[in-house]
Parts: C-alpha cells; structure tokens; sequence
C-alpha cells in the first residue's frame, strides 16, 4: 500500500501558484528558461517552452529576451541588471557609465557599457548595451569590483583602469 502511495505521490502535478511561488522564494527577478526547468524539474524542453508561452500569454510572466524571463515588467526592473543578465556570463558595469556616475567625464553616454569577455552591442526597451571584451586575467580580477544592488560594479578607480586598458589616450574632464 505504502509504496502505490509514493508511486502516485509522485506523478502529482505542481499547481501554478506553488510554482510561482517557488520561483518568488528565490528572491531573483530574472530566470533564464534552463533556471525555470531545474527549479520545476520539467525534463521536456518542449513542455517546458509551452508551459512559458502558456504563462507568457496570460500575464503571469513576461519574456524579456530569448529565454529570459521575469516575474514583474520588464520596465520595473533596472536596465543595468538587465544589461548584465542579458549578457549571460561574468561582466560588470564599467567604463563610460561608472565615470559619468563618478562625475569624472561630463558627457553621458549613449550606451550602458559592460566589460565581459565578448563584444557585443544590444538594446532592449529604449537602452542602449556594450559590452567591450577583457582578457581573462584582467576581467576577472576582483579588485574594485562591488556588488550594488544585485549588480557587479567597477569603482571609478577600476573604471579608469578598464578606460585606459581600453583607450590609453582617454581624457578625463575632471582629475578626482
């Protein structure tokens, strides 16, 4: 008896809410779909993909990318974090970005710039993304590298060491 119990026990399918709910106690905003298939243990990539199209029509996520997906609208959420997991792999804010944040170059820039190891340009809901490509000794070398709200971000030290790894002739408006 004990083992037809944990036979059908199971083959019991998850409801949506528990779910949501799983995805919620993550406290991440963002899930690729890979992510939503091992935190629901869904095997079938095909009942996987017709499970977020199902989800995707009736609201309760939203596609932000290909198989990116969040649980609140995309435009709630900060374009420096989407940049990053747009991305998908090790980058971090840096560059023109951190430097204009820093008040140590007076014009803004026109894309948010990332340092990874891939070059890459993008943009999604009205943002603009670069990615410039960093040798591995370099990109991942911590130091000057802070977590600010959820996001890797170069110090405006680091930033101005990643602009002259860049661009050595690089002038600074203000020397701070």
């Amino acid at each position: 008896m004990k083992e037809l119990q944990c036979a059908q026990a199971s083959h019991i399918r998850i409801s949506g809410a528990e779910r949501f709910a799983q995805l919620a106690t993550m406290g991440e905003l963002i899930f690729s779909a890979q992510d939503v298939a091992t935190i629901w243990k869904i095997k079938n990539r095909r009942t996987l993909l017709m499970l977020l199209a199902r989800y995707v029509k009736r609201g309760l996520l939203h596609r932000i990318w290909r198989g990116l997906y969040s649980i609140i609208d995309p435009k709630k959420i900060d374009p420096l974090l989407l940049g990053i997991k747009i991305l998908h792999r090790y980058a971090y804010i840096s560059c023109e970005t951190v430097l204009f944040g820093a008040g140590l170059i007076n014009q803004r820039p026109m894309e948010i710039t990332m340092v990874s190891n891939v070059s890459k340009r993008f943009s999604l809901l009205g943002h603009h993304y670069h990615s410039r490509k960093m040798n591995d000794s370099a990109l991942y070398n911590t130091l000057g590298i802070i977590l600010k709200n959820g996001v890797r971000t170069a110090t405006p030290d680091r930033a101005k060491q990643d602009m002259s790894y860049f661009n050595p002739k690089k002038y600074y408006d203000l020397s701070r």
